[in-house]
């Protein structure tokens, strides 16, 4: 139960539509809610046009950066209840924000699309009466245009539910479709639905928010594909060995050109693996390495070191040989005498020898 405490004070209200808290607030992030609720007070309050509150202000009141007010109104516009309006354009956020009368929307909009009442499913009528909107008899052709056919009967009536399900704009449906019939060239609506409701679950409720994650998985699938590739695989990754990658971006930060550093160092073994390279990964990340240059330093350093540790065995290995030949003695025999005393010697051995 909830009930609210009576005061006689008072330091002003801002009224909100239920319209608002029920329908479009679960649509959105805080952020966006909160963005919406601060600017509707601005609206209220009765400044004049040189001193009225913009974007800048709601940011410095929020604590949140500048692009996240201008992409919460990208959004809410999107959405239909509120439009922006600019002399010029609007990437520098300098613009207004007008609220659409969210009662007359709902009664012009939302109603006609419910739900039958007593089915509690999209019957012939609310049928008839959603292909009149424009944006729903949009996407049907849309639709229609990507799988090569027209939509049959039940077909609509099942999109038009997995959109009330799920929440989803007109958008995500025709990408669902899009998605299925050229990646997986199925045209099916329940296999449709499951995407769709993939996406519900990663919180994917826009067609921005798709973009961003479409690029992260196509980025990735790439990862997979060079990795396995430098490590001279051809079957697919398994679900543990994405995540495991997934980790060198996500959890270690490092980009690709690291990664495939340490696929390289894959000739060192026998039996290449994802934990291999990953375990270079981590003691990389323990060294503080960020980049392939860092791993080329050390790569450095390990030569001159091998090449150091070679001289110094080369001369020990001549300091230390036990054989001698006849050179040795007789460079021992002579170190013996003085130059003088060797030339005597010679004399005398060659005035013997003519005796």
């Amino acid at each position: 139960m909830f009930y609210k405490e009576k005061s006689d004070v008072s330091f002003g209200q801002t009224p909100i539509d239920n319209i608002f808290i029920d329908i479009f607030m679960p649509m959105a992030n805080g952020t966006f809610v909160m963005v919406y609720l601060l600017g509707y007070r601005y609206s209220l309050e009765p400044y004049d046009s040189e001193n009225s509150p913009g974007n800048i202000t709601i940011s410095k009141n929020l604590g949140i950066p500048l692009s996240d007010v201008l992409s919460a109104w990208e959004f809410w516009e999107g959405k239909g209840i509120v439009k922006r309006h600019s002399d010029s354009s609007f990437d520098d956020g300098k613009y207004s924000v007008e609220f659409m009368d969210l009662k007359r929307l709902y009664l012009e909009n939302i109603k006609p699309h419910s739900l039958n009442s007593s089915t509690g499913s999209i019957g012939v009528n609310d049928l008839i009466q959603l292909n009149e909107n424009e944006s729903i008899r949009g996407m049907f052709n849309s639709v229609n245009e990507i799988i090569s056919r027209e939509l049959a009967p039940n077909e609509k009536q099942k999109i038009l539910q997995i959109m009330e399900r799920y929440n989803m704009p007109c958008d995500i449906i025709k990408a669902a479709y899009s998605f299925a019939k050229n990646k997986k060239g199925i045209k099916n609506v329940n296999f449709v639905e499951g995407i769709i409701r993939n996406w519900y679950d990663m919180n994917i409720s826009d067609i921005s928010a798709l973009e961003e994650y479409l690029k992260e998985r196509s980025e990735r699938m790439v990862l997979y594909s060079r990795v396995f590739r430098s490590l001279g695989f051809t079957r697919q990754p398994s679900q543990e060995e994405r995540k495991v990658m997934d980790s060198w971006m996500d959890g270690l930060s490092f980009d690709m050109d690291i990664i495939l550093k340490a696929c390289s160092k894959s000739k060192n073994t026998s039996n290449p693996s994802i934990a291999y390279i990953d375990g270079i990964l981590k003691s990389w990340h323990s060294k503080g390495f960020t980049s392939a240059e860092d791993t080329q330093k050390e790569d450095a350093e390990r030569e001159n070191q091998k090449i150091i540790s070679a001289g110094k065995n080369t001369q020990y290995q001549k300091n230390q040989n036990p054989y001698k030949t006849k050179f040795h003695y007789k460079e021992e025999r002579s170190s013996r005498y003085t130059p003088e005393e060797l030339e005597k010697i010679l004399l005398e051995n060659q005035r013997k020898k003519f005796k």
